[in-house]
């Protein structure tokens, strides 16, 4: 299991969102083929199929936690796990 994967999992077990580095968590999103626009602090994400947009920035070096549970609960609603 590579350290993708491990961060994922981490993200899907909801325990630690309030730790999960910003920089890791822009990372997963382009992995998973979403594209990546940056309009000042603001990381914006946009992928087909995928209703909604993600619309990250930074909280010191982690991503804020409601943008954590944003994104998990993309990858469950949209099944972009496992792809």
């Amino acid at each position: 299991m590579g350290s993708l994967d491990k961060l994922i999992l981490k993200i899907l077990s909801g325990v630690s969102d309030a730790n999960i580095g910003f920089d890791e968590l822009c990372n997963i999103l382009i992995n998973l083929g979403f594209d990546l626009r940056i309009k000042g602090s603001h990381h914006v994400f946009r992928k087909n199929g995928v209703e909604e947009k993600v619309n990250l920035q930074k909280d010191g070096a982690n991503a804020k936690p409601y943008q954590v549970r944003q994104v998990r609960n993309i990858l469950v609603k949209y099944k972009l796990i496992g792809k």
